[in-house]
């Protein structure tokens, strides 16, 4: 029996076609219409449905770069399911290289959406009803905020067995973090409707990190294997195995002046360890950052400058945190070139 059309919109996409689509989704002051680029490859045999998409933080750019590649990757053309590949959903931010909307809202807040509501509302009702209604299985690709980078990460709400887990493992990230739930997010809606959703964190917001954009082409790769999508063996070795955080939180500012980092990304710290110090330009006060906890810096800040309390080292803690290191090395050594501990 042959493979049902896959329908966007008013469009139509037959089994072994692949096509570029502009999905209308506002009007510029102007009255000159905006869309959302995106390209449906529908594979002539039955499989699922995997959204992979980028920028709904307009200023995190690195998915961008992980979409384009994923879509020349040479195994897509033989996919069993369907790809939905949207390299920007955000495109008003990305247009203004801001995370924000032009209201200044957060299109990650803003789901599910509505038809009469906010700029975001309105957007995310339509990127809703066109495009993550249509899926069985979702990616979402992210960056740490302007000034702040992420080590390469998987976060994901996780149940023991669930399809989630079951690609958070394939995804090959050296850091899994059990995430909640927040309102409004993409995450939060598609899980809600039991749709196992992927949040791939890494690197900084405007900004092509090609240690977070490699890794992110071969997950996304990865997940489509694992999901019977794609065909053949794995070129690369498989990654050690993630470890999962029990928790994370934040070492902040002591005071205001200019940071001095002592540690990188990826680091191993123990609690009460001098992850930095701040000072003010003369030197004259001087604070110490010290680490909150036993775990492994998973996120910090680039910018030198601090505002007391402010979040500067993110710490993720683990139970077993010698196989948290281990997979981390292992996951460093897997890139060429090499990066210098990310930083």
């Amino acid at each position: 029996m042959a493979r049902a059309p896959f329908q966007l919109g008013e469009h139509t996409i037959m089994p072994g076609q692949r096509l570029q689509v502009d999905v209308p989704v506002a009007r510029l002051y102007t009255h000159t219409p905006l869309h959302i680029p995106v390209e449906v490859v529908h594979g002539r045999k039955d499989g699922p449905v995997l959204l992979v998409c980028g920028g709904i933080h307009g200023d995190e750019i690195n998915g961008v770069e992980i979409v384009r590649r994923v879509l020349r990757a040479k195994a897509i053309s033989s996919i069993r399911g369907t790809l939905i590949a949207v390299p920007v959903v955000n495109v008003l931010g990305f247009l203004q290289q801001t995370r924000y909307l032009p209201d200044r809202r957060d299109l990650n807040r803003c789901f599910p959406g509505s038809e009469s509501g906010s700029l975001g509302g309105r957007i995310a009702n339509l990127f809703r009803e066109q495009i993550v209604d249509h899926a069985t299985h979702i990616i979402d690709l992210h960056t740490g905020a302007i000034h702040r980078t992420n080590l390469p990460q998987i976060r994901a709400q996780l149940r023991p067995g669930s399809e989630t887990e079951r690609m958070a493992d394939a995804f090959g990230a050296p850091v899994v973090l059990n995430a909640e739930l927040r309102e409004g997010s993409l995450r939060h809606y598609a899980q809600n409707r039991g749709i196992p959703v992927l949040t791939y964190e890494a690197g900084e917001a405007l900004r092509f990190d090609e240690w977070a954009i490699a890794p992110g082409v071969r997950g996304v790769l990865r997940v489509m294997r694992r999901l019977g999508m794609l065909t053949g063996e794995q070129r690369r070795r498989t990654p050690a195995p993630a470890e999962l955080a029990k928790g994370s939180s934040w070492a902040r500012a002591p005071i205001d002046g200019i940071l001095r980092p002592k540690v990188r990304l990826g680091a191993r710290v123990a609690k009460g360890e001098v992850l930095g110090k701040v000072a003010d330009p003369f030197g004259n006060d001087e604070g110490e950052v010290r680490a909150v906890a036993d775990g492994i810096v998973i996120g910090m800040s680039r910018l030198p400058l601090a505002n007391e309390g402010e979040a500067l080292f993110h710490i993720a803690r683990f139970d077993e945190i010698d196989e948290a290191e281990t997979a981390i090395e292992s996951f460093n050594s897997s890139l060429v070139p090499p990066p210098d501990s990310f930083y």
